[in-house]
Parts: C-alpha cells; sequence; structure tokens
C-alpha cells in the first residue's frame, strides 16, 4: 500500500481545530495532514488517502468537485468520512441530513469530542479503508488469474482435437470411478426425450438387467408418499435454478425403503435454451443411519452436560421446599414460623418456575405468544426496570431508531433477554475503573447472503437490538462458548450459565440470531437480529394489569371438565376449583372427556392438560370438544409442549393457555378470563 494510503485528511480551516485534531491523531500513531482549503483536501485527496476528518461548516459551499470525485469512486471504493458537528438541540436541517448522506460513509461526531473518542474513530475509519484495499488488490489478482485462465482455455482448445482419444480413456475411466464410489450416472434429452443411465441406476431401484423407461413419473412413483411433495418441488424448480439436488426415500422395487440423493445439472446452448440435464445417484441409507446416530450420540452429550447443571440448581430450591415443608409438619401450631417457611417455600418453587422456563427457552419448547409490534415500545416501557437491574452506578442510555420496522417477537421473551443482556453488562463492569456504560440501541439493516451464510437464517430486511457495556470483555477462548447452557465466566453462586442460552433460543423461535462481540479491556456487545415484520403493529393490549382483575368464583352451577393424567396435579386442581365453587367433573384422558362431552351433562368449560397419553393432546381434545359442543369455553394448561408445528403455537394462538405451575389465584383469573369472553 503506497504511504499516502494510510495518512487522515484534515480539513478545518476556521479556529485552531486542525491543528488540534493533527497533535490529537498524531499522539495516537495516527499519520495526519491538515489542509487549508477544500481544492487543497481534494488535491490530497486524489493523490491517495486513508480517510479524511472534516468539520461540518467546512462543507458549507460549492462541492461540485467533491461529489464529481465521489462518484468516480471505483467499485471497490466506499471511502470514509469522520465529520465534526456541533450538538444541536433538535433535528439537523434537510440540507445538513442530505449532504451527510451523501457523503456515504460517515462517522458522525458531534463536539465536543475527546481525544479518545477522535482517536479510536480515526482507527476504525483506517481500518475499514485498509479493507477496501484489500479488497482492490483481490479484485486486480482475481483479474490477473482470470487472464491467465482465459490463456490457458485458448491453449485448450488448440489441443481438444489431439485429446480425444484420451477424453474417452478418461470418460471410461470416470465410469468405473462412479460405480467403485457407489454411484450411478444419468442423462435426460430435453429435445428428444432420450434418457440414459448407469447399470447401477437400476439396482437401486431394484432392478436387475434392465428398469422401466424412466421418466419424472416414473421416478417419483418410486418416491414414499411423504417425501413425494418435496421431490415434485426440487423437478419443477430444475430449470430455473439449473441444478438438480434432491434427497428423499424411495420404495425398491422389492418394498425396501432406502434413501437416495440425486444431483443434477443443466446444459443449455447459446440461446440459453435447454439441451440436456446430466449427474449421479446415489444410495445414502448407510450414511443416513450413521448421520442418525451421531445425532443422536450428540444429543445424550448435551443431555449430559444438562443434567448437572439442572440437578445442583434444583437440588438446591428442593432443599429450600422440602426442609421447610418438614419444619412446617413438626410445628404446625406456631402460625409465623409456618407463614416465613412457607414463603420460602413459594420463593424458591418461583425461582424453579423460571429455571424450567429458560430451559425451555433454549430448547425452543415453551409456549410463545408472539405479536407484531415495534420493539422501541417494549424497550421504553422496560426502561425502567433495566435501570434498576443496571443499578444507579451504571449509566444506561437509549440510541432507539425512531424508524424501526415492526418484528413478530413474544414480548415476554424479548424482555427477558434483554433484561439478561442488561444483568450480564452490569456484572462485566463491576469493579471497574473509569466510565461504566451500559448502551441499548436499535435500528433497521439489511442482511446479504454472506451475513447469514453460517446463521440458519435467510437474507433480507432485520431489526438489531443491541446492548453494549464498557466492561472487562470476554476472551477469545471462551466467546465461542457463552451461548451454551450453564456456562458461566462468573463466580460460584452468581451465576446459572442460562442467561445467555434463554437469548440464544428466544432468537431462534423469532427466526433470528444472536451475535456477539467482545474485546478484552474494552467491553462487548451482544445484539439480536429479529427479521422484520411485514404485518402492521398491533396496538397494546387492553386487559389491564393482571392484579386489578378480581377474584372470579363461579356462578350458580357453573361446571368444569377437568382433563388430567397425573393424580397428584389431578388433586390439586380439583381442590382449587372446588375451592372456587365449581362443580367438577374429572377426566383422566381425551377418551374420557370425550364421553362426558357426548353425554348431556353440563359443562360450561374444558379445562384440559396439553400434553396426554392416548394418542390425542389437549389442542386435539378442545377442536373435538368444540365439534361435539359448539360454543363450548376451553383453557389448556400445559408446562411442556413437544413436537408442535412451526413458533410452538397452540391452536394458532387461538386457544388460551395458562402455564404450569400455577396458583389458586391464577386459574381463578385465567377461568374468569375464558368464561367471560364472548358475553357468556
Amino acid at each position: 500500500m503506497h504511504p499516502n494510503e494510510e495518512r487522515v485528511l484534515i480539513l478545518a480551516p476556521r479556529g485552531r481545530d486542525g491543528a488540534v485534531t493533527e497533535q490529537v491523531l498524531a499522539r495516537a500513531g495516527t499519520r495526519a495532514e491538515t489542509c487549508p482549503d477544500v481544492h487543497g483536501w481534494l488535491a490530497c485527496l486524489s493523490e491517495g488517502a486513508g480517510a479524511a476528518l472534516v468539520t461540518e461548516e467546512a462543507l458549507d459551499g460549492d462541492l461540485g468537485a467533491l461529489f464529481a470525485w465521489l462518484d468516480a469512486q471505483p467499485a471497490w471504493s466506499d471511502f470514509p468520512f469522520i465529520v465534526l458537528a456541533t450538538r444541536q438541540a433538535g433535528r439537523r436541517s434537510e440540507r445538513a441530513s442530505g449532504l451527510l448522506a451523501r457523503l456515504g460513509n460517515v462517522i458522525l461526531l458531534e463536539r465536543p469530542v475527546n481525544a479518545e473518542t477522535l482517536a479510536s474513530a480515526a482507527a476504525s475509519a483506517l481500518r475499514a479503508r485498509r479493507r477496501q484495499y484489500q479488497a482492490r488488490e483481490f479484485l486486480l489478482e482475481r483479474e490477473r488469474a482470470q487472464e491467465q485462465l482465459r490463456l490457458a482455455n485458448e491453449d485448450l482448445e488448440r489441443r481438444v482435437a489431439d485429446r480425444t482419444r484420451e477424453v474417452e480413456a478418461a470418460h471410461e475411466t470416470l465410469a468405473f470411478a462412479l460405480d467403485a464410489a457407489g454411484m450411478a450416472s444419468w442423462d435426460f434429452d430435453y429435445g428428444t426425450g432420450v434418457s440414459r443411465r448407469s447399470p447401477r441406476f437400476d439396482a437401486v431401484f431394484g432392478y436387475e438387467g434392465g428398469g422401466p423407461k424412466w421418466d419424472r413419473q416414473a421416478l417419483l412413483a418410486h418416491v414414499v408418499e411423504e417425501d413425494r411433495a418435496t421431490a415434485e418441488q426440487a423437478f419443477s424448480t430444475t430449470l430455473e435454478t439449473g441444478t438438480l439436488d434432491l434427497e428423499c426415500r424411495i420404495r425398491r422395487r422389492d418394498g425396501d425403503v432406502r434413501w437416495i440423493a440425486m444431483r443434477g445439472q443443466v446444459k443449455r446452448d447459446v440461446a440459453n435454451k435447454p439441451l440436456r440435464i446430466a449427474g449421479i445417484l446415489m444410495d445414502r441409507t448407510d450414511q443416513q443411519v450413521t448421520e442418525e446416530a451421531l445425532r443422536q450420540a450428540q444429543k445424550m452429550e448435551a443431555i449430559g452436560q444438562l443434567t448437572g447443571g439442572v440437578a445442583h440448581d434444583f437440588n438446591n430450591l428442593l432443599t429450600v421446599i422440602v426442609g421447610g415443608l418438614d419444619m412446617m409438619l413438626r410445628r404446625p401450631e406456631q402460625v409465623d414460623r409456618v407463614k416465613r417457611l412457607a414463603e420460602a417455600a413459594m420463593g424458591a418453587a418461583r425461582r424453579g418456575e423460571q429455571l424450567t422456563q429458560q430451559l425451555l427457552a433454549f430448547s425452543r419448547r415453551q409456549m410463545l405468544r408472539p405479536q407484531t409490534l415495534n420493539p422501541n415500545r417494549l424497550l421504553i416501557d422496560f426502561r425502567p426496570l433495566a435501570e434498576r437491574a443496571a443499578t444507579g452506578a451504571v449509566e444506561l442510555t437509549y440510541d432507539l431508531d425512531p424508524a424501526l420496522d415492526p418484528i413478530r417477537i413474544d414480548p415476554a421473551q424479548f424482555e427477558a433477554a434483554v433484561l439478561n443482556l442488561v444483568v450480564n453488562a452490569r456484572d462485566a463492569m463491576e469493579g471497574r475503573d473509569g466510565p461504566t456504560r451500559i448502551a441499548v440501541s436499535s435500528r433497521n439493516l439489511h442482511l446479504g447472503t454472506a451475513a447469514v451464510a453460517d446463521k440458519g437464517v435467510p437474507p433480507g430486511p432485520y431489526v438489531a437490538v443491541s446492548v453494549s457495556d464498557t466492561g472487562s470483555g470476554i476472551p477469545p477462548d471462551k466467546l465461542q462458548r457463552v451461548f451454551e447452557p450453564f456456562f458461566t465466566t462468573k463466580e460460584v453462586g452468581k451465576g446459572t450459565g442460562l442467561g445467555l442460552s434463554q437469548v440464544y433460543g428466544f432468537t431462534r423461535s423469532a427466526k433470528g440470531f444472536a451475535q456477539i462481540e467482545s474485546e478484552v479491556g474494552r467491553g462487548t456487545t451482544v445484539t439480536l437480529y429479529i427479521p422484520r415484520s411485514t404485518d402492521p403493529a398491533e396496538e397494546e393490549s387492553g386487559a389491564g394489569p393482571a392484579g386489578t382483575i378480581p377474584l372470579r368464583r363461579a356462578g350458580a352451577g357453573e361446571t368444569v371438565l377437568l382433563v388430567e393424567d397425573d393424580e397428584q396435579v389431578l388433586t390439586m386442581a380439583v381442590e382449587s376449583l372446588e375451592e372456587l365453587r365449581y362443580r367438577v367433573i374429572v377426566a383422566h384422558n381425551a377418551a374420557e372427556a370425550l364421553e362426558h362431552l357426548k353425554g348431556v351433562e353440563r359443562i360450561d368449560i374444558l379445562f384440559s392438560d396439553v400434553v396426554m397419553p392416548g394418542g390425542m393432546n389437549g389442542s386435539q381434545l378442545a377442536v373435538e370438544a368444540q365439534r361435539l359442543r359448539p360454543g363450548i369455553k376451553v383453557l389448556l394448561t400445559s408446562g411442556y409442549v413437544a413436537n408442535l408445528d412451526d413458533g410452538q403455537v397452540i391452536g394458532g394462538g387461538e386457544l388460551p393457555v395458562l402455564n404450569k405451575p400455577y396458583r389458586r389465584d391464577e386459574l381463578a383469573r385465567s377461568l374468569r378470563l375464558v368464561l367471560g369472553a364472548g358475553g357468556r
């Protein structure tokens, strides 16, 4: 790189801004040169620079030459500017905003700026510019490689005629190699409709000595019914994509089910008309069995990692609960002592509930209540709680994009994720000298294919919510493990290691991802990327605080059909319902419940567990109950939901669910809301 390409050009014609800035950058080890005016500045830019630092007032004039220079940049260049602006009480003028946008790659610093911030911004701009120069070198290298390739192709074309026999020999060798590797070759001529394949192709489908006349329908007839839609989709998009990439199960002629993989590529003429498609076919059954065994081994390893942490936390909680109950049974007449021990046991049980919810969040099995909303509203409403979590010793700042797009999330899970990040940021700054600051920000951005290549999400528009701190940072060797459950860098007793696991689970449930960046001694930033929702943001729920709803007891003769397979939970639920003066009909599974529903006795509401044995879960039972008794009210309850469809939403989000564990008052409140809906 030329020396000029490492310098920062300063344009600050008023006062001593230029001289002071040059001195600050020089002390930071950055080469800087001050230009007297815009014309000299542009001349220096043309000779090469790593970045430019300019005061906002210096840009008040004819900047046509500057814009022409910007427009003439090569494709690899996006020249960085650091603009020193005067702090303003209101919004920047339309002209000033337009000018900054016209410059493009701008770092905007409001004066007064401390030396460290200025030096850091200059270093960041130079780093970005170096990456651009690296891209330039890469492009030049690619052009040289393409030229070499062109020359090689010309030489190859001259030798093709002399290599015909060698190609034929190579073709024979390839056929032998494919057969030795267990692969079958095939091709199909679009013009004539003629298909060709190697003998192994027929053998994979169970045909010896020749198979049928292969076409799409003949092949699809062998695909098992569950995979047929996938196979049809792969074939239907082949001409559009130019490739065939299919893995599915087939049923051989003898009835045996096997896994196959087909790979193919379309060949076109100069007019882009498809001529033929050719590729390979492999029997992947043995590989699938091996991969499934590996996945199962990985699951068992993960369960092993979780078991110790879960057992430790729950045994601590059970110690409080069991010990308290034991002492209450020994001295039941000591009312104050019993009350104190009961409150401690209830607190431990609630912590156990929270631990379970965090585990479910990590595994994405929690009951979600997704809404389309503007996350800024949640962040603003949530700010008092975040400030209490940060404590008064830590400054909490917000930088929210007012034009933020809506996203579809579960509000409670989102707030829990942000709270976890704020608490982690606070702990990271404990005992630190100097400024301690937590910054919460939000912004819209578009992630390209490269940005999401290893994230398991599609490219497109996203909303990013970041929590940054000025704490101690995380060493690189630990940074890759921070989302693992029960992995923590905190002292024993100061963290379960589930906070970032909950964050990870939340973002995956929201079809996004989380990313962490950290530098030891400088701080950490965790960013949540959630895809933008195309639906409009919903209004705040009008239910009001739960505490404002008075306890509701049953009306005259109101009857609950209670469906629960666990006897102890059933007993507790019956006692709670009868205490609330409901008449209770008990069923241990869906089959018993259906017998009652088919009868004539009064049933006002079905209160059913979701996960039950017997082949029908609570959600399915609810659908059947509403078919048998149109208008019947339904309240579901569950502590864990497995194998649900996308998003883990019960009944498409239409059926109310009371999460386990629940207290009597929570049960009463849920029954009131459900029975009161629709004017019944």
